[in-house]
């Protein structure tokens, strides 16, 4: 199976249901697949290799996608927000790509197309490879990693891990028509890859917000007549306070609203909960190297650990859910055997839709067909998985490993908290100073002292922030995952040593 052959399916079994863009003018199944062919045929006269996205959300993006299938080619979104250093860098390992963009002169010296233009390309007659000549093995997808501890790299997606994620989690055409889901996500993250597969498979409309304000996001659910959305947490935390603020509650058919790709307080959960009473709520955890996710917190999950006094049920508000039925997951320790539960160790994941591999290092999944998450946390009793960061990020204080999701957990309950970041810094006498790093919630003032007084008395001294940096914000990358080593270097100077806090 590959995805020219979804695309058969959603075009001829949704011939006439609008499925991408407004209920009056968008692309029926039908016209996905003419837009596809016309684009897949502009990409082999030009020669190309690969296509490159470089532009924002809308519906060119899935046109794209499945025009890069027909013409037998790796699709390959870029972030338009990378500076000019990044994207020569990642272009220069490109062959020969054809660049769908509205700023070619961030591509010199690459064939470019316009996004309209690409959108509205003559009709080009059949797809110029027929769809059994896909091979499910040959590469559908690249996806740059976020590089939040490191360079990133080309994660690689072959048409057989993004059909195994469809299977499992997704049943073709099972959605009425008057369904509609808000993508708001960017286009360049597997969420955004996942988003326009699992939608039009189901026969759900694609509404896209490019550029996301949490007024603009209400204002679009609501005039679009929008039942499903995904978002990422500090978009989540926006719109809560948004609604805190306006006094309203959030739009009754919204049916469902799904976040996930970094950490979110237990506390944006419940407030979201409160604000949208009508509204299921999922948490979904995956990875790119994964084609999405692995795991789930349903509506019934969050609506039961929300009104349970029972505090082990009640901590599932801040797990990721369970395993989906079509992956296993574990956590090991590091003798490579399974922790029993409540035991922090790697997570590793294995199934169809794992892929584990990058242009740049191969596949990373072992011969057991494990493949490890550099994630760590743990199971509890009924199989429920707390996710407390990236190994990468564990720091080792004189010896000591200590996990950064342990210290944030404590400082988000101070009152005048409201986001917070700890990361390991180099140390000459421990090997790594703990530095925490706040944003205040608007009204009070966060006091350096106080807060390690904080966490001391809740965690033991050696896990007591060394230095407390106070920020108007948290660098982040667009699905909210906090930079860390831009944190580390607001502390260090030149030498490696610590400035002090």
């Amino acid at each position: 199976m590959n995805l020219a052959m979804i695309l058969d399916m959603v075009a001829d079994g949704m011939a006439d249901r609008v499925l991408l863009g407004g209920r009056e003018d968008g692309l029926t199944g039908a016209g996905l697949r003419t837009r596809a062919t016309a684009g897949a045929a502009h990409i082999v006269s030009a020669g190309a290799d690969r296509l490159v996205y470089l532009g924002g959300n809308g519906p060119v993006f899935p046109v794209a996608l499945f025009s890069a299938t027909l013409a037998g080619v790796p699709f390959l979104p870029l972030n338009y927000r990378l500076s000019g250093e990044q994207l020569d860098e990642i272009m220069s390992r490109q062959n020969a790509p054809l660049v769908v963009t509205d700023t070619p002169e961030r591509t010199p010296g690459a064939r470019t197309i316009g996004v309209e233009e690409f959108l509205r390309l003559p009709d080009g007659g059949p797809a110029p490879h027929q769809a059994y000549e896909i091979d499910a093995d040959s590469i559908a997808v690249l996806l740059m990693t976020s590089g939040t501890t490191a360079a990133p790299k080309s994660a690689v997606l072959r048409h057989r891990h993004l059909a195994a994620y469809l299977f499992g989690s997704v049943e073709f055409g099972s959605v009425a028509e008057t369904d509609a889901t808000l993508v708001s996500v960017p286009p360049y993250h597997i969420a955004a890859v996942a988003n326009a597969l699992s939608n039009l498979y189901s026969g759900r409309r694609i509404v896209y917000l490019d550029r996301f304000t949490a007024t603009g996001w209400l204002g679009t659910v609501e005039r679009e007549g929008v039942t499903h959305a995904m978002v990422v947490p500090t978009m989540l935390a926006r719109i809560v306070a948004e609604l805190q603020t306006s006094g309203r509650q959030g739009p009754a058919h919204l049916r469902s609203l799904s976040y996930g790709g970094a950490k979110i307080a237990e506390e944006v959960v419940g407030e979201a909960l409160r604000l949208f009473p009508e509204t299921g709520f999922v948490n979904a955890y995956g990875l790119t190297e994964t084609a999405s996710s692995i795991a789930v917190l349903g509506p019934d999950d969050h609506r039961e650990a929300a009104a349970s006094s029972d505090p082990a049920v009640r901590a599932r508000l801040g797990s990721v859910g369970r395993a989906l039925p079509s992956v296993e997951i574990e956590v090991h320790g590091e003798d490579g055997k399974p922790c029993p539960p409540g035991e922090v160790g790697d997570i590793v994941v294995r199934g169809e839709q794992v892929a584990g591999e990058y242009v740049e290092a191969g596949s990373l999944v072992r011969d057991d067909g494990w493949f490890p998450t550099r994630d760590r946390g743990y199971l509890d009793e009924v199989g429920f998985l707390f996710v407390r960061g990236r190994a990468d990020d564990t720091i080792i204080r004189g010896g000591e490993n200590i996990a950064p999701a342990e210290i944030e957990d404590v400082l988000a309950r101070h009152e005048a908290v409201l986001e917070c970041a700890v990361a390991g810094v180099p140390d000459l006498e421990w090997g790594q100073r703990i530095a925490a790093f706040v944003v205040p919630r608007p009204g009070h003032r966060a006091e350096a002292q106080e807060l390690r007084e904080w966490v001391r008395e809740r965690l033991r001294g050696s896990k007591t922030p060394d230095d407390v940096v106070i920020l108007d914000e948290l660098p982040t990358t667009p699905t909210g995952k906090v930079l860390r080593r831009e944190l580390v270097a607001m502390v260090q100077d030149d030498a490696g040593a610590p400035a002090g806090g």
